[in-house]
């Protein structure tokens, strides 16, 4: 039996943001549609199949809605969609808890009050920064910029001071800067996690220029963003094991931990703590080096 759903009431709201949103949620359930097997769900599979992943009436029948109301979800129309027609969806697809919540805010139906972004920094955080003391810490906001850092971070990362404030962002740098990707020991999974992050967020700014803006000039400079963003990845920050080839030192191994400054708004402060003897032993030599030079592949 199918969900009781409005299938040609217009959505909440109107414009340009609301057609922004839609296009998001239907890109982000066909990437989730396609990389799906009909195997994974119990489906039959008889003979080619030219679609990757479930076609549009599998997810349909596994949901309990309409063909025709997905088929339009997927062309982003204007219709609406209940609570009880996203939780089957979120079974049909087998969305993870926090793919889940990327749905419901895509669809507009959790809270969506506007979200401020702060690139300020409270005077008390900074002092709490530098008290890290050879501990490497930074503060970031939700869309990566680099707020503030201590000299520890600055010898691992390289001199930030030195370049221009638009590209002082942990995404610009992981696609743009040769020396952060040799830096980073497993470069790829770091990327993809962090694009996925950011795709995250980006359900709560994509109406504001300077998140556009952003996407636009990671596109032009990286492909392998671009394909990455594409894919259509969401995920949570998490405290995470980060790996760094240092020049000098060697292989660093650190605790990535995460301590929120303002989680609605975003900011964090990250503070990298030794995840092994062997880092233990060799970090304190870092407060001590001189940033070095960094450079980015700037469009």
């Amino acid at each position: 039996m199918s969900h009781a759903v409005t299938s040609e009431s217009p959505a909440n709201g109107s414009g340009a943001d609301d057609s922004a949103r839609r296009t998001e949620l239907a890109d982000f359930l066909r990437r989730r549609r396609e990389a799906i097997s009909p195997a994974e769900v119990g489906l039959h599979v008889g003979g080619r199949r030219r679609t990757p992943g479930l076609r549009r009436e599998e997810v349909a029948q596994l949901a309990g809605v309409g063909v025709t109301w997905y088929t339009w979800l997927e062309q982003a129309r204007a219709i609406r969609v209940s609570e009880n027609v996203l939780e089957a969806l979120t079974r049909a697809l087998r969305l993870d808890s926090h793919e889940r919540a990327h749905l419901f805010n895509l669809a507009g139906a959790p809270s969506t009050a506007a979200v401020v972004e702060s690139d300020t920094l409270d005077p008390a955080v900074a002092l709490l920064l530098h008290r890290f003391g050879s501990y490497p810490a930074s503060v970031t906001n939700a869309r990566y910029d680099i707020l503030a850092y201590n000299p520890s971070y600055a010898a691992l990362m390289g001199d930030i001071e030195s370049l221009p404030f638009d590209q002082r962002n942990i995404l610009w740098l992981m696609f743009t800067s040769a020396r952060t990707r040799k830096l980073l020991v497993d470069w790829e999974h770091a990327t993809r996690r962090c694009v996925a992050q950011f795709r995250a967020s980006y359900a709560d700014h994509m109406s504001e220029p300077a998140w556009r803006s952003m996407v636009k000039r990671l596109q032009d400079a990286s492909p392998e963003f671009g394909a990455y963003w594409e894919e259509h990845h969401v995920a949570a920050a998490a405290n995470v094991v980060k790996q760094f080839r240092h020049p000098e030192l060697g292989l660093l191994r650190f605790n990535a931990t995460n301590m929120w400054l303002s989680q609605r708004v975003g900011n964090r402060m990250i503070v990298l703590t030794p995840a092994d003897e062997a880092t233990e032993s060799a970090y304190p030599r870092l407060a001590q080096m001189q940033p070095p030079p960094i450079a980015t592949g700037a469009p």
